[in-house]
């Protein structure tokens, strides 16, 4: 048996009663054993990790990332959506191979690791999925993968992303049978159909009918662009969310990135079908998408958790910048107390997880969950003094100030080190991949 006790900091704990506590939490086995007041280690193979002015809390949980766009981080910029997907990351896709395609995803998981983002829902490319998850797998990163399903004959779409109907569902059952619950379930797959634009009708309602019968998850993006919302009612006669529930996607399993541009209805409808909305404000600003109107979803019972997207319309994938970001866009509208600290911080975490279908594992730390555990420093200048760590966590903290993370409690990152993946080969290997890419 194996024990790690994160030893004397304060413990946001995120359960139900947002509790606030003072001393350890340990973890046997990846179980959680442990929250709050000092704890004796009850194995012989323990490790005490020094948690002395810090936050502990569980790991941040993105619910929309592309860890397969890395390598094409500051290569997009000042552009709309539609110009980028087809001037730049639909070209850059098509061009991956499965060691570009690795190369891109360890760089991700390193960063996302790195800084306390201990758990991913990530949509990956058409093809070379399987290196996006080997990736994961070396790296100890809780991760929910899915390839990207693009089968509509759209001549704007780069021929190495073109696929039938068929072969999608076919390699995406394949995907399932080698991944879904890999890694003592900390690997998992999720149908990914990039967005109602790049399918079929066949393509999404087949989706809709295996994700069920399967038991896996959908991830796909919504209501993102002025322009790709006026597609959609050109080609299907009305709006993203309505087509995506005609067609059988709409539901507690499902999990839609950026939701900016939706009607009334259609936010009604995301209450009454359980499924998920991913807030991605860095990549929404960046791309002139627009905000979406999250405390109105979250007031009308939309689930809302939050995501960098990728390194091309973000440039990082810092789940700090996130969480402040979140908490700050709204005020302006809705007046000081939209979003306070305690709600977007649960947003970062459980809102996260319940998006990935894992509310009742992480998200939290009680007793009895899996032990996804970071360790915040505050004592670092532009936290001091901590008057409150909620505060602290949603509008001070950043991505550097991450002192420990451990996954399934197996620690991944020690003093700001990454344990698993050696960091000069990982950019060594980003490098040469990336200039194989872009070379002139």
């Amino acid at each position: 048996m194996s024990e790690v006790v994160f030893r004397g900091g304060t413990i946001l704990t995120l359960d139900p009663d947002h509790r606030v506590v003072g001393g350890d939490v340990a973890a046997i086995d990846g179980e959680l054993v442990h929250v709050g007041g000092p704890h004796t280690p009850r194995t012989r193979d323990y490790q005490i990790v020094d948690c002395t002015g810090c936050v502990v809390m569980p790991g941040l949980v993105q619910a929309h990332v592309h860890t397969c766009q890395t390598l094409a981080r500051g290569r997009a910029d000042d552009m709309e959506l539609m110009d980028w997907l087809r001037r730049v990351i639909w070209p850059y896709e098509a061009a991956l191979d499965a060691e570009a395609t690795g190369a891109s995803a360890e760089l991700a998981m390193a960063e996302l690791l790195l800084g306390g983002t201990t758990a991913i829902l990530d949509m990956g490319t058409v093809h070379h999925t399987d290196a996006v998850f080997e990736a994961a797998e070396r790296s100890g990163i809780r991760a929910t993968i899915g390839k990207a399903m693009m089968d509509e004959p759209d001549p704007q779409i780069p021929p190495g992303l073109r696929e039938s109907t068929s072969a999608s569902l076919d390699e995406s059952a394949r995907l399932i049978g080698r991944w879904h619950g890999a890694a003592g379930n900390r690997l998992r797959y999720a149908y990914a159909p990039r967005f109602v634009l790049s399918c079929t009708e066949e393509l999404l309602r087949e989706v809709g009918v295996q994700a069920k019968a399967r038991g896996v998850r959908i991830h796909t993006h919504a209501s993102e662009n002025v322009g790709e919302v006026a597609l959609v009612r050109e080609r299907f006669g009305r709006d993203n969310i309505v087509v995506l529930d005609d067609l059988g996607l709409l539901g507690p399993a499902c999990c839609i990135a950026h939701c900016i541009h939706l009607t009334e209805e259609e936010k009604l409808l995301l209450a009454r079908r359980g499924a998920h909305v991913c807030h991605c404000p860095s990549s929404n600003l960046k791309l002139a998408s627009g905000i979406a109107q999250v405390p109105e979803l979250i007031a009308a019972g939309v689930a809302v958790a939050l995501g960098a997207d990728g390194a091309p319309c973000n440039n990082n994938l810092d789940g700090f910048v996130e969480l402040r970001l979140a908490a700050l866009l709204h005020k302006h509208r809705l007046g000081p107390r939209a979003l306070p600290a305690p709600e977007v911080v649960r947003m970062a975490t459980l809102g996260g997880a319940a998006a990935l279908g894992l509310e009742g594992a992480i998200g939290s730390l009680e007793v009895g969950k899996r032990a996804d555990v970071i360790a915040v420093d505050v004592l670092a200048l532009h936290n001091v003094p901590t008057e409150s760590p909620w505060s602290a966590i949603a509008y001070g903290a950043k991505s550097c100030d991450v002192l420990h993370v451990a996954v399934d409690g197996a620690l991944v990152v020690r003093d700001k080190k990454l344990l698993t993946l050696e960091l000069p080969k990982v950019r060594e290997r980003a490098r040469r991949a990336a200039m194989k890419l872009f070379q002139p």
